[in-house]
């Protein structure tokens, strides 16, 4: 039966690579091989060294030439390990012949980021999006998986007599590919069940003229924490990439009175696999369909330039880089370094400074939620007969009542109401 190998649950010491070919990548190339850590170290994978290499040329048969492809299995064997991950992308091939040569378990970073998402997923859509995406990478790789039968190729002399003329692994592999592909059209299918019930349920918050935001941001920039902060809920928050699969909403209340929904969203990573970005589509698409967007940058990290780049490369890839935008450089209390704080004023003068673990900042966030929405509501007083309950029912539904008074046969009512019933109460308007 087919099944998508669980490889990195048997190691326990990695040998990390990238190799990078131009030179002015080199600064670039050393940091994503130190996210890479981060990765493999969140598999609870030890991590014995992190090799970055230059080669003049691609090659097509180990990325590198033979020569540094031996020295880099030598390097991997003296050290013990049991698995060589490198931070490029390798084809099926690729993975092979380094196989082939290192002798040991080959991973590259897509594999690493799947089988993170693979432990995470929680709810149903997101099994299904890290199980699309997984088998969709694991296809062309059956060959290798199968190379143990390579060697019970049969004769003639078996049961069932000319019927081995192929051999019992190419038969496997063909039986596997066929379940491989079903089983990829079965998640397609449910997945596409699951996002038209998303569908229906986002319909059932439109009808109900509630605002809607969506945090963004890089992997572990403080996103869940947040979420917490603002909403007293209590979604996973830890100090780990990739902490959150599952999409969170939480209903809060702004300093107006106005409701606003806010939803937490997987983080972003840079070189993130294009499988990847298709396959959550469903989940990323609460930041496209969101009326506007709080973008959390980690204050602390020295990547944040690149981190807040590649945020928005992946909000453009979904149709959402348009959107209104608040940015919170979250973290800043940690940051004591005058010189960088002033750096981060002028890379980011428009960011507010907040903290979501001590909840520095959160009154001036919620305020700006609610000029960034000011459009949408507008305090008023109404003055409605006792005949129309009517509509003293769409105002307790619809907006946000904050007085009620008795004048003879009067209702006199103050509220936080949005634009889309203002227009039917506007004759009782004070």
């Amino acid at each position: 039966m087919f099944e998508v190998r669980e490889k990195p649950e048997m190691v326990e010491r990695a040998l990390l690579v990238r190799l990078y070919f131009d030179p002015r990548e080199e600064d670039e190339s050393e940091a994503l091989l130190e996210e890479l850590g981060e990765l493999v170290s969140t598999l609870g994978i030890g991590v014995v060294e992190k090799l970055l290499v230059r080669s003049r040329e691609m090659h097509k048969k180990f990325l590198c030439g033979t020569g540094k492809a031996a020295e880099i299995a030598e390097l991997a064997k003296a050290h013990e390990c049991d698995v060589l991950v490198f931070d490029n992308q390798l084809a099926p091939s690729q993975q092979r012949e380094w196989e082939r040569a290192a002798d040991m378990t080959v991973l590259d970073r897509e594999e690493v980021i799947l089988d993170i998402f693979a432990r995470r997923a929680q709810t149903k859509e997101a099994r299904l999006q890290v199980e699309l995406a997984r088998m969709q990478y694991a296809l062309p790789r059956l060959a290798r998986m199968w190379g143990h039968l390579d060697r019970e190729g049969g004769s003639g002399g078996g049961v069932g007599g000319g019927g081995a003329s192929r051999g019992m692994g190419e038969k496997q592999i063909e039986v596997d590919r066929r379940m491989a592909n079903v089983r990829i059209d079965r998640a397609r299918r449910e997945l596409e069940d699951v996002r038209k019930q998303r569908a229906t349920q986002r319909k059932e918050r439109e009808k109900m003229e509630t605002p809607h935001a969506a945090i963004v941001g890089y992997t572990n920039a403080g996103k869940s924490t947040l979420l917490n902060k603002l909403s007293g809920a209590d979604v996973m928050a830890k100090d780990m990439l990739f902490a959150t699969l599952d999409t969170t909403t939480r209903k809060i209340e702004l300093p107006d009175g106005q409701p606003l929904l806010i939803t937490d969203t997987v983080g972003f990573v840079r070189n993130l696999p294009h499988r990847l970005v298709e396959a959550f589509k469903a989940t990323l698409e609460e930041a496209v369909l969101a009326d506007f967007l709080i973008h959390v940058l980690d204050a602390t990290s020295p990547e944040i330039e690149r981190f807040h780049e590649t945020t928005l490369k992946v909000l453009g890839e979904l149709g959402a880089a348009d959107k209104r935008t608040i940015t919170a450089l979250n973290k800043i209390d940690l940051v004591t370094e005058p010189e960088r704080l002033a750096e981060l004023r002028r890379l980011y003068p428009d960011a507010l400074h907040i903290s979501a673990a001590n909840g520095l900042g959160m009154e001036a966030l919620l305020l700006k939620c609610s000029e960034v929405m000011a459009d949408r509501v507008r305090r008023k007083k109404y003055r409605i007969p006792q005949s129309r309950a009517d509509l003293i029912g769409v105002l307790h539904r619809d907006a946000k009542v904050l007085s009620t008074e008795y004048e003879d046969n009067d209702i006199l009512v103050t509220a936080v109401v949005p634009a889309s019933i203002a227009g039917r109460l506007e004759e009782f308007g004070i």
